[in-house]
């Protein structure tokens, strides 16, 4: 297995995320979702790793990340909004018990605006949302 893979060659044109399906958008902003969280903890509180967890499961749930979505939609660009209305629309297999249909699906579409942001290079803007999350 190779691990020569060239990830700024990836991210190298605006058109990156063409062709992608939400749920690819949504997966990879979920990652970066969680990522940013996690550097935001770790920087903000002087704790150890068991309560950097418990901090980050509050923040990495459908149910905050619906609320997150809910504050940043009237701060989107129309392209951004168009990217969020499609994670939103998307159809998932599952939804989680304890979670609303609702929640799942506004979380879902920060994820794909998330995802969006970082496949097309826009780590600013990513992290000016981010920002206002956690205001």
């Amino acid at each position: 297995m190779s691990l020569d893979f060239n990830f700024d060659k990836l991210k190298s044109t605006e058109s990156s995320s063409e062709g992608m399906t939400v749920s690819a958008l949504a997966f990879l902003g979920d990652g970066v979702y969680g990522i940013m969280v996690r550097e935001y903890l770790t920087v903000l509180c002087m704790c150890k790793a068991d309560k950097l967890h418990e901090r980050s499961i509050e923040m990495v749930n459908a149910t905050y990340q619906a609320d997150a979505a809910k504050r940043l939609l009237p701060c989107l660009t129309n392209d951004e909004k168009n990217i969020f209305i499609r994670g939103r629309n998307a159809h998932t297999a599952h939804t989680p018990k304890n979670k609303s249909k609702s929640e799942y699906h506004a979380a879902t579409a920060l994820e794909t605006l998330f995802g969006w942001l970082y496949i097309n290079g826009k780590t600013e803007r990513l992290k000016e949302l981010f920002s206002a999350i956690v205001e």
